[in-house]
């Protein structure tokens, strides 16, 4: 299970003063930056063999011999290492101190002081010294929620094109494909009933966790082209097995490399995460289901969770 899926919502610190309570209907997405994630949990990152294996097969095939290769956000700088095989230079940053204080230890334990410098900083403001030919950014979360990945690299592509006068030509992952799926999830727990986000492994029930319908992509996130600030969903979802929808799953695809030359891409399937439902709503086979909800890249779990709404739509309803 990824650190992203394991971590806990992190509190920090807004403008509100000390004992100061947010209005009800506000939810303060300022306070759970995903950016904000200790060491602990980005070790857990090193355990997930998929994600490491599609990053580093990518970085591999992707990053040319002699480049210059721009990390944003170092974690354990497990990243960079990887680009430091191939690359002449690699600059990465890192926001958390004790987080680029490790990444500098643990890239001297493996031999690429020479070659990769860990800055300490925010990386919607770095400026490298010179051009990157290769951009590497892992702020990736389930449905692109809480981590900062679209609104880091948007405001990077455009500091180094205006400093530089040129775009990116590598970004690394390429792209994420977002869909969305009517299901069943469990949510009593030895008797004590807890609708709640839940995450799950890719491709394996939850428990009882039935599919009620099949998922649908609701965005192709490029991060090469300009990418949405936010995600949009208003559409009809064919049931095809009757039940009972008490929550939506949210399947997250990251197409890390693309490789034409065999015809073939590196994928990591990021866990599921299943957000209930307010009001659950009782389905049959055949029946469609009005699925709707909004929400900003990068914003909270709470904030998505707010916004969503599914009930059954009826013909002599809609005209």
């Amino acid at each position: 299970m990824s650190a992203a899926a394991l971590a806990p919502v992190i509190a920090i610190p807004s403008k509100r003063r000390i004992g100061e309570i947010a209005p009800p209907d506000r939810v303060d997405d300022d306070a759970y930056l995903g950016q904000f994630i200790p060491l602990h949990y980005h070790g857990q990152l090193l355990t997930d063999e998929p994600r490491l294996r599609a990053f580093q097969e990518t970085i591999d095939r992707l990053v040319p011999e002699g480049s210059h290769v721009v990390e944003l956000g170092a974690g354990t700088g497990v990243l960079s290492f990887f680009a430091s095989k191939r690359a002449r230079k690699v600059s990465c940053i890192e926001r958390i101190p004790h987080v680029a204080a490790a990444a500098r230890a643990l890239i001297a334990i493996n031999g690429a002081s020479h070659k990769v410098r860990v800055f300490e900083g925010d990386a919607r403001t770095f400026v490298p010294d010179e051009p990157a030919d290769v951009v590497i950014c892992d702020m990736l979360h389930a449905g692109l929620v809480r981590d900062k990945q679209i609104a880091v690299l948007e405001d990077f592509k455009a500091r180094h094109e205006a400093h530089f006068g040129r775009a990116i030509p590598t970004i690394i992952p390429e792209a994420t494909i977002l869909a969305v799926q009517p299901i069943f999830q469990p949510f009593d727990f030895n008797g004590f009933f807890a609708p709640i986000p839940l995450f799950s492994p890719p491709g394996i029930g939850s428990g009882q966790t039935v599919e009620l319908g099949s998922p649908e992509v609701y965005a192709i996130v490029e991060y090469a082209r300009e990418t949405p600030l936010d995600f949009v969903f208003d559409r009809l979802m064919t049931i095809d097995t009757a039940g009972t929808v008490n929550a939506l799953r949210f399947v997250t695809k990251n197409v890390v490399g693309i490789f034409p030359e065999t015809g073939r891409t590196c994928d990591w399937h990021m866990n599921y995460l299943s957000i209930p439902l307010a009001e659950p709503i009782h389905v049959s086979a055949g029946e469609r289901i009005r699925v709707k909800f909004h929400y900003e890249a990068g914003c909270s779990m709470q904030s998505l969770g707010d916004g969503l709404s599914a009930q059954i739509w009826r013909r002599s309803q809609h005209g």
